[in-house]
């Protein structure tokens, strides 16, 4: 009876934010993606949108993406009833910066190392499809 225990655990389906591999990849992750967007030109209406300080974003996406692909879910019992559309609603997203921050992302995760090549470049596409769905225009 414990080796058919321990078989269901380890054929469980592993979620997306163990796939990736966890808090540390989606910190580096997030560290990358705020470090091209204050360094790259190509980003720079989507780095004018955002506080001169990033700190309090960098801390706040890394726990925000681990509840989202299925770890912790920390930012979202911190945040209840908050979603990433509404947080941004203020904001004048535009099909040209909703392109930056997806680029952005999607090379963020494509410099870091992912254990799991083929859920991080879904997660990058979904990301991205978010990001654009926030576009006003």
């Amino acid at each position: 009876m414990a080796t058919e225990a321990a078989n269901a655990t380890t054929d469980a389906p592993r979620s997306p934010f163990e796939r990736m591999g966890g808090h540390g990849v989606l910190r580096r992750i997030t560290d990358r993606f705020y470090d091209l967007m204050d360094s790259d030109p190509a980003y720079a209406e989507l780095r004018a949108m955002h506080a001169p300080d990033l700190s309090p974003m960098r801390a706040s996406l890394p726990s925000f993406l681990a509840g989202w692909a299925g770890g912790p879910r920390d930012w979202f019992n911190a945040n209840p009833g908050k979603c990433m559309v509404s947080m941004h609603s203020p904001f004048a997203i535009d099909n040209r910066t909703a392109g930056q921050w997806a680029e952005a992302m999607h090379r963020a995760i494509a410099d870091t190392d992912v254990p799991d090549r083929d859920i991080a470049s879904t997660m990058a596409d979904v990301l991205a499809n978010m990001a654009r769905g926030m576009a006003k225009g």
